[in-house]
């Protein structure tokens, strides 16, 4: 799935949309896409000028942007468009293993761990360069708009 059918499935836009491609999604099971990170990205000027990391809550987004795009190839997706919202719900086990800086390729991949009703949980984790850069578990839900 390239950006514009990521562009159809999430409400998010620039600067907030932090997935730029799938590059496999089984549904029901598993989900890879990627982040390219460049120096133009806003978040950049304050954390830190002098040393340009991507902060962990916004990695910790894009795994769960990434996580609603699997959520969505499971569920009826036309439903979830329409009149439904997948929201980001909670984050268990975060753990940071190394910075994200501008130049990498952040490799995103979530593996759906349970579905109950609205409730969805994932396993999710970011590398760099095959290095693991950060890694929870999160959980979703979806609701009415």
């Amino acid at each position: 799935m390239d950006i514009a059918g990521i562009l159809q499935r999430l409400p998010h836009r620039y600067p907030f949309l932090l997935v730029d491609r799938i590059t496999h999604c089984e549904p029901g099971a598993h989900i890879t896409g990627l982040k390219n990170v460049t120096m133009n990205e806003p978040f950049f000027q304050g954390h830190f000028p002098d040393y340009p990391v991507m902060p962990g809550v916004l990695i910790m987004e894009a795994l769960a942007q990434l996580s609603g795009l699997l959520a969505m190839r499971t569920e009826d997706a036309d439903s979830l468009e329409k009149n439904k919202r997948l929201y980001f719900a909670g984050i268990d086990g975060a753990r940071f293993k190394r910075p994200v800086l501008p130049g990498d390729q952040l490799i995103l991949a979530a593996d759906l761990i349970k579905h109950r009703r609205d409730i969805w949980r994932f396993g999710a984790r970011a590398t760099v360069d095959g290095a693991l850069a950060a890694e929870g578990t999160l959980t979703c839900a979806i609701k009415a708009v």
